[in-house]
């Protein structure tokens, strides 16, 4: 899995790509985690994302539940299909704020 943190103000925009497994969703919880320590409303781009197990589901969870607590923005842009079959097996397809693209989201701003 690969992390990318890219600055949109007012966003924060996490970037996973690959697989979010138990083996690499430590560091995607972390980085989501670490972006919300700065306050910012976050986004995260799921387009890359080949696969998606529960562990990968959990670490987002977590985020939500985190920014809802510090009053901050959460949400999912950009879901690949292998992660959307995941999420919506959850039914967290109805839980998570889910936009098309990135750009989509970031018009909505203005």
């Amino acid at each position: 899995m690969d992390i990318q943190i890219e600055d949109r103000p007012p966003y924060k925009v996490v970037r996973l790509s690959g697989d979010v497994d138990l083996h690499s969703s430590p560091r995607a919880r972390e980085a989501i985690l670490d972006c919300l320590k700065q306050k910012a409303p976050l986004l995260v781009d799921l387009s890359a994302v080949s696969y998606m197990d529960s562990s990968g589901v959990s670490s987002l969870v977590e985020g939500y539940q985190t920014a809802k607590k510090q009053g901050l923005e959460f949400a999912l842009v950009a879901v690949a299909q292998s992660a959307m079959n995941v999420l919506k097996l959850a039914r967290l397809d109805k839980v998570f704020p889910i936009h098309a693209s990135l750009d989509e989201r970031m018009a909505q701003q203005r």
